[in-house]
Formats: structure tokens, C-alpha cells, sequence
């Protein structure tokens, strides 16, 4: 439930306790070419072959890319820069994907059945036309598109249109304006900026002195102008989780499935830890599930939504929700039958999807910044090292371009009979693999 900055100044908002769970009668239907700025390469000409336009071409959409063409698409694969994805599409191009002019050529000129948002950085009106043309499906929807990196909008749908529980969060436009949120809810506060990257720019306030360091890091934070911070009162939880949800459109009408819950935890700014399945008590789960679908069919679409839950015993907040493949999900290389990469293309396609895991496992992801140069170690040995532990694998990362920092390094990934086991193994196939930066 949100406030206004004069509520908070005025009224006591309390600890939350009021927000109940969602309950599971919610509506769940279903369970390497040169490139000029501005300018598409050439590739093979289009037939009756479904063209999927791609913004956003990074690592992530690299995996989303090969999904794609393993199904039959031709994939055109754009972004600011020469990315990852460039290198295995059929056409790519580099534009200023915000800019609405420059967006809109660029898909007249290709003429995609397809365009998949990949990136949050994009003119969202232009798409918005786009669909309003109706020969060309934007996906999951513009709505969802503009709303993704819009905390404040998303956060507004899920608790004051949908009525989801969430933790208590207020909004502020001004150092002013936080600081008077700061005297009202308490320390500690968790306060983020409005858009941007998960866990970009975000600073937990102790004192009052944290607070005008703690705007300036929120408001700087990503490539999106902005004067909003997003606060919220710590609470304590005993994980976070996502909930990998997929969207399809069946003979039937709309339906949603479920992946086995996927656990997970900062472990530093240099690493991301996840693993699935997270157990959770029959309440929970049938709560994250009910929130899951909520936010999802609102948003509406086709694809894979990663929907970012908080749960304390039997209670499920939600936190964000991520219209596209994330890092969280990349357990899912291993643990599923299918990844969340060839669930989210078939989705798209309109082609049958399920979420079947078929073990558990667990992933380390390694981050680092413009700092990391060129690999410091034996490739070689240190992968010998790394894949020697049982059932484990790794992917590395490309080092091209532009890639916002912090970028992805690598990706360490292992199976077990058991989830203890498997992330024990994927700590080990991780440290092995940090000694290549």
C-alpha cells in the first residue's frame, strides 16, 4: 500500500502486519558483421520463416536468439552497441532504441510478425503504433513494456490497483521529501531508484546522515533520467524468491504455468547465487502463485515473467516483476527440461510450453565492472578445475562492447540429488571460475 508524502507526515503507516497474503482463489487460468549506427546488415532474405525482431541484444538475449532460430525464426537482433546476440542473429542493427523515430524506421524497414522487448530502454511509444497497425505483435504488450523499468508505475498497479501485499513503501521526489518519508517510517530503509537495474543504485539508510548520499546514489543510477526514489521499510524475510510464470494463448484463451520456485541471494556485488526449487509451506506457495498470476495476466501478453516475491513463513510480498528472461532464472540451463529461454521463445510463437523441472540445481552468477580486463588465468585449467566437480557446467561471457557495468562474467551451474548439495557444488565450481578475473 502506498502513501503520499503528506500521509506519511501525518499519519502512522505501521509495520505492515494488515497486508494479508493473496489468496490462492485468485484468477490462475491454467496453470558477425560490421555495423553503422542506425543501419541493418544484411542477412537472408525473409520468408515464411516468423521474423522476431529482438531489443536489446545482450548476453541473456544471445541465449534468447538461439531458441528463437533452434524453432525456425529469423531473429533480427538490435541494440546501442555491437552486442552478444549480434554475432548469431540472421540481421542485426545498432540505434538509439529510445529514440521513437529512429525505432519505428527500423521495424517498417524489417517488417517483423515479432518484436520482443529485451531491454528496458526502449520508446515505448513507438511500439504502442506499432501494435495499433496490427500486422506486427509486440510482446508481452507495449503497456507491459513501458511499465517494466517503472517502478513507481509497477508498484502502484500491483498494491493500489490490484491489491497486492507489499512491504510498506513510499515514493519520494526531493532529498526533502525523503528525508521527511526517513523521520516517519524509521531506520533502516531501503531506498532505490525508480528505474534502472535490480539492485542498481539501491542504499540502505541507518541514520540520518545516509540520506542525501543515498539519493544522489538512486538518482544517478542506469541511463534513464530520473528525480524518484522508490523507499521501503526493511522487513525481515526468510528468502526471496522468483517465480518464473509463463503466459501463453491456447485454443482455450490465456493461461499461465509455474516453474518450481527459484531461491536466491546476493552473496556480494560480485556474485548472485540461485537455486530451484526453493521450498516453501502449501500457503506460500499457493500465495506466490496467486500473486504471480495476478500481476501477470495484468500485464498480459505471452512470455516468460520473472514475478520477484519476499516470504516470511507463510506470508508472500511482492518486490518487482521482469517482463523477460533474468539472471535469477539461469538455473533453469539445468533444471528444467526447458530453459527459461526456450519457454519464453515458444510462448512467443504460440507454441506449447512446459515447466518441468527434472533436477534440482543451482546457479552462480559473477559479476564484475570496467575493471575486469582480459582473462588473468589458464582458461583451460581453470575450466579442468571448475568441471571437475560432479554434474556441474559453466558458461562464459563475451567481453564485446558496451555492456552496462556491472556486466556478466560468467555463469556457474551444477545438479544434485538435492538442492543442499547442488549449490554446495555450484560454490565450488564458482570460486574455481573467479580465477579468471
Amino acid at each position: 500500500m502506498s502513501e503520499s508524502i503528506d500521509d506519511a507526515l501525518t499519519d502512522d503507516k505501521g509495520d505492515g502486519a494488515e497486508d494479508a497474503p493473496a489468496q490462492a482463489a485468485a484468477d490462475i487460468s491454467g496453470y558477425g558483421p560490421d555495423l553503422g549506427s542506425g543501419h541493418a546488415v544484411a542477412g537472408p532474405e525473409p520468408g515464411t520463416a516468423a521474423t522476431v525482431l529482438l531489443l536489446g541484444s545482450g548476453e541473456l538475449s544471445r541465449e534468447l536468439a538461439l531458441s528463437f532460430q533452434r524453432l525456425g525464426g529469423l531473429v533480427v537482433a538490435v541494440d546501442r552497441y555491437y552486442a552478444p546476440a549480434h554475432g548469431v542473429a540472421d540481421r542485426s542493427a545498432v540505434i538509439k532504441m529510445n529514440d521513437a523515430e529512429e525505432l519505428a524506421a527500423l521495424i517498417e524497414r524489417e517488417r517483423p510478425r515479432y518484436v520482443v522487448a529485451e531491454s528496458g530502454v526502449i520508446a515505448a511509444d513507438a511500439l504502442i503504433a506499432v501494435a495499433e497497425r496490427g500486422d506486427t505483435e509486440v510482446l508481452p504488450t507495449p503497456r507491459s513494456i513501458r511499465l517494466s523499468p517503472d517502478r513507481e508505475g509497477l508498484r502502484r498497479l500491483a498494491s493500489d490497483e490490484l491489491g497486492l501485499p507489499t512491504v510498506p513503501f513510499w515514493f519520494a521526489g526531493s532529498v526533502e521529501e525523503l528525508t521527511a518519508v526517513a523521520e516517519h517510517a524509521g531506520f533502516p530503509l531501503l531506498v532505490k531508484p525508480v528505474v534502472g537495474a535490480l539492485r542498481d543504485g539501491e542504499s540502505v539508510l541507518l541514520r540520518r546522515d545516509d540520506i542525501g548520499p543515498a539519493w544522489q546514489r538512486a538518482t544517478t543510477a542506469g541511463h534513464i533520467a530520473h528525480n524518484r526514489v522508490l523507499a521501503e521499510s526493511v522487513v525481515e524475510v526468510e528468502y526471496e524468491i522468483t517465480m518464473l510464470t509463463v503466459r501463453t494463448n491456447g485454443p482455450t484463451g490465456p493461461g499461465v504455468q509455474f516453474c518450481e520456485p527459484i531461491g536466491h541471494r546476493q552473496v556480494s556485488t560480485d556474485v548472485l547465487e540461485s537455486w530451484q526449487p526453493q521450498p516453501l509451506s502449501p500457503a506460500a506457495l499457493d500465495a506466490a502463485k496467486s500473486i504471480s498470476a495476478r500481476i501477470v495476466n495484468s500485464l498480459g501478453g505471452r512470455g516468460v515473467f520473472g514475478v520477484e516475491l519476499l516470504v516470511q513463513g507463510d506470508d508472500v510480498y511482492f518486490s518487482d516483476v521482469r517482463i523477460r528472461p533474468h539472471d535469477s532464472g539461469l538455473v533453469t540451463l539445468r533444471s528444467q527440461r526447458l530453459s527459461e529461454f526456450e519457454m519464453h521463445a515458444r510462448a512467443i510463437l504460440g507454441l506449447a510450453v512446459d515447466t518441468i523441472m527434472i533436477s534440482p540445481a543451482a546457479a552462480e552468477v559473477a559479476y564484475g565492472g570496467a575493471e575486469v580486463g582480459e582473462l588473468s588465468a589458464d582458461v583451460s585449467a581453470v575450466l579442468a578445475e571448475a568441471l571437475a566437480t560432479s554434474e556441474s557446467d559453466v558458461r562464459l561471457f563475451s567481453r564485446q562492447g558496451e555492456s552496462d557495468s556491472p556486466r556478466r562474467l560468467g555463469v556457474a551451474l551444477a545438479t544434485a540429488p538435492d538442492v543442499i548439495i547442488a549449490r554446495d557444488r555450484a560454490r565450488r565450481v564458482g570460486a574455481a571460475l573467479r580465477k579468471l578475473w
